[in-house]
């Protein structure tokens, strides 16, 4: 990974509103967090940190109250990119609200870095939530999908 691609991953953050994005390629693993100093490790000698240029991310309100912790499983996302439901546009989602999911169903693409890489469930249930809108950007980590 070259100090170019490093910038065009800054700019695919901003782009996207992200605050954090962790890759790992080929033995080369990076991770940016606005506010914070970049942290690569495991890299081949030559390669430059990012850039540290970004602002810090606004500081959120505290929650009035605190939530009541919803039931059931979740799928959480294996990385940072953006959501999809269905393989286009055009075709049906991969699964529903009540679709019953196995370790090996695709449950939907997420796109990072221009490529499309299928999510598959990894666990058996109930489909009982969909937590994310199509099209929308992800986090690494964050929920998508509520099981029963």
């Amino acid at each position: 990974m070259d100090l170019k691609e490093i910038k065009e991953l800054i700019a695919l953050m901003r782009r996207n509103e992200l605050s954090e994005f962790e890759m790992e390629k080929e033995g080369f693993r990076i991770k940016l967090k606005k506010g914070g100093e970049p942290v690569i490790t495991h890299a081949p000698m030559g390669y430059a940190p990012a850039p540290a240029g970004m602002a810090p991310a606004p500081a959120l309100a505290a929650p009035a109250a605190p939530e009541a912790k919803p039931q059931g499983r979740e799928i959480t996302s294996p990385m940072v990119g953006t959501f999809y439901s269905s393989a286009t546009p055009e075709a049906s989602s991969y699964v529903e609200v009540g679709t019953e999911v196995n370790e090996e169903t695709v449950i939907c693409i997420i796109e990072a870095m221009k490529v499309m890489n299928e999510i598959k469930a990894e666990t058996r249930g109930v489909i009982a939530e969909i937590l994310v809108e199509n099209g929308k950007p992800v986090q690494y980590g964050q929920a998508l999908f509520r099981l029963k």
